[in-house]
Order: structure tokens, then sequence, then C-alpha cells
């Protein structure tokens, strides 16, 4: 084994090529952002299917003993920061600061972005439209509790398409200012509850529970009540100056949840993607039979589907269907071909590069 001052300057050299070939990376982007400008004044700059490929090449060629997450995450942020000289993203998400929608939106974009927490769900989507943010980050579904229902009726509506997801791991954490005897009743978002509901009934079966507009909301109000605690995630906890009483309280150690990203521009193809669309039935026997065998017909996988109230006419639906394939691959492009003309109504909400744990 090599003296411990003979590794320390390998490291030290080690930190200067790094230096050097990450900010030869940044001169390079850019040049690139004043070739696009030269020949298109409107041209676009985060390229969410070619960070998409990067990303996965570096985890396969990555040969460790940094794992895959690691690795992305170093990328990602190398990305941001050379994004933010070449055209500085503003990215609408649900507020306030603190929440897991934050924590989804700096995955997604890394912390060189300048984020705008919004107040509800239709409000980020609103921000984006007016094109007071590039793109808009909002949870879609929950694998312990299931879809979230204000987006799924706010795609409905909006003009967005979805340009890509996350996929966020949810850890729940009890968050106080004082001992946790001294807790009179506990802050959270209904979804938290619900996600932390067994570990709950077992250790604060009495203690009075109050649902508030957000995870980070939750934890300003035990942050200014010293006889309440929060439910919330670690960066609320850093944000609001507030102790982990109790980590990992969720009741299922998987619980991730999914967000979608939405822009005003169609993605084109990464090489593994996804495709979302809204459809409605005609009322007729088989309806629904009838628009999924297409799908089946051009062995695409359908890795979701979700049927909401379409608010028009009573006890008519409409279905959120994910499939695996972009728009643009001819079994994808001739099963949607078939499937609208089958259905009363089929609009693509846009495809994207499938997400990463």
């Amino acid at each position: 084994m090599q003296p411990l001052e003979q590794l320390r300057d390998q490291i030290d050299a080690v930190d200067q090529q790094l230096l050097r070939l990450i900010n030869q990376r940044a001169t390079l982007a850019q040049q690139v952002a004043e070739a696009k400008l030269a020949t298109d004044p409107d041209a676009l700059f985060y390229r969410p299917e070619r960070e998409a490929q990067v990303l996965r090449r570096v985890r396969e060629a990555n040969p460790g003993p940094l794992n895959g997450e690691s690795v992305a995450w170093l990328f990602r942020e190398i990305m941001s920061a050379c994004l933010a000289l070449e055209q500085p993203l503003q990215v609408a998400c649900l507020g306030p600061a603190g929440t897991f929608t934050e924590a989804a939106a700096r995955k997604q974009f890394g912390d060189a972005v300048t984020l705008l927490p919004q107040a509800d769900i239709p409000q980020v989507l609103r921000e984006v439209v007016a094109g007071n943010a590039s793109y808009g980050v909002v949870p879609v579904e929950n694998s312990t509790e299931g879809a979230v229902n204000l987006t799924l009726d706010a795609l409905v509506d909006t003009p967005l398409l979805i340009g890509g997801e996350v996929m966020l791991r949810i850890h729940h954490q009890l968050l106080g200012r004082h001992d946790i005897t001294t807790i009179r009743r506990i802050y959270s978002h209904s979804q938290s509850f619900a996600q932390c509901r067994h570990w709950l009934d077992q250790h604060y079966p009495t203690i009075e529970r109050q649902v508030v507009a957000s995870n980070a909301e939750a934890a300003r109000l035990a942050a200014a009540d010293p006889e309440s605690a929060a439910i919330a995630g670690e960066m609320a906890a850093s944000r609001y100056q507030l102790t982990t009483l109790a980590a990992h309280i969720e009741d299922n150690p998987d619980n991730t949840t999914r967000f979608l990203v939405l822009g005003r521009e169609p993605v084109p193809p990464s090489g593994r993607d996804k495709t979302s669309l809204l459809v409605a039935t005609r009322n007729q026997p088989g309806a629904l039979f009838t628009l999924l065998q297409p799908l089946a017909a051009h062995g695409l996988s359908m890795t979701r589907i979700e049927s909401r109230p379409s608010r028009q006419r009573l006890w008519e639906y409409h279905f959120f269907v994910d499939l695996n394939g972009h728009q643009q691959e001819p079994a994808v492009a001739a099963a949607l071909a078939e499937l609208s003309a089958a259905a009363a109504f089929c609009r693509v909400l846009g495809s994207y590069p499938c997400a990463a744990l």
C-alpha cells in the first residue's frame, strides 16, 4: 500500500484534472449555445432526450466503485451548471420550499435551476402556459396511495405536454422542535398521513392529526408551534431547522412517488421512452377493449391505465394510459392511428424519456 501522503498527492492531481475538464466542458457548452443562437434565435437549450442519453451512458459505462446513482447525480449537477451558462432555467413546482416536489425538480434539473414554488397544481401549469416558467413539476401517482387526481384533472384542460418523469423514493420523518413527549398535534399533507397510517396508529393513536396543503407547510407550522410535529422530508427539516424525532416512518419502505415534467415543446426520442395518452371511449359494448386492442396487436406494453370522470356527462370517463415507446416509433404510431379511429376522443399528452430510480 502506498504511503498516505502519496495517495493525497495523487488525489490533488486528479482534482486538478477534474477542474480542468469540467471547465472545458462548460466552455464547450457555451460554444454550443453560441452555435444554436447563430442559426436559431429561439433555439431550445434544455434537451431532455439528450440528458437522458448521457445519464444512461455514464451509468452503463460506470466501472465503480461509485454506484450508478451517485455517478448520475454528479453528471446531472455538471450538466445543470453548464446549462445555467447557456440559458438559466426557471421551473415551477408545488410549494412552498421544502416539498418533495422541490426534491423531484432538483433531481431532474440539478441545483443550478431557479425554482418557482406555487400554491397548487393548477397554478404550476398556469405559470408554464404563461411563459413565466420553462417547465413545471407536479406529482401524478404514489406507489402506496395511487393517483394524484388534481394532476390528472389538470392534464385534461392544459395545452402543455409531458416532457419527462421523475421517480422519487419518499422517506417520511417526524419532525419537531422539542422532545417527542411534548407533542400535542401533528401536521402533514393528507397523502403523507395515509402513507404513515399504521406507524401513527401504533405510536400516536390519540394525537390530533391536522391536514395542511403540503409537507413543507406542515414543517413551517411545526417550527412555530413547540407542542406540534410535522411529517415531512429531510429537505423540510433543514429549511425549517427542525429535529428528526423519528426517521423513515412510512409504512412501505419502497414508497415511491412519480412526478411529471410539463413543458410547451415535444421531446424527440431518446431510445428508451414512454408515451402518455388521454382517451375517451364511445358509448357501446366492449368500447374499452376496442381501444386497447391496437396496443396488443402492435406488441406494445401498457404500463398504466387510470380512469377519471369526464365532468361533461354523467357516468362518462376519461382514461389516462401510459405505454412503452415513443410516438414517432412505427409500431407506436400505427397503434395510435388505430386507437384514435376507435376512440371518441384521443390526445397524446407527450412522449418522454423513461425515468430511472
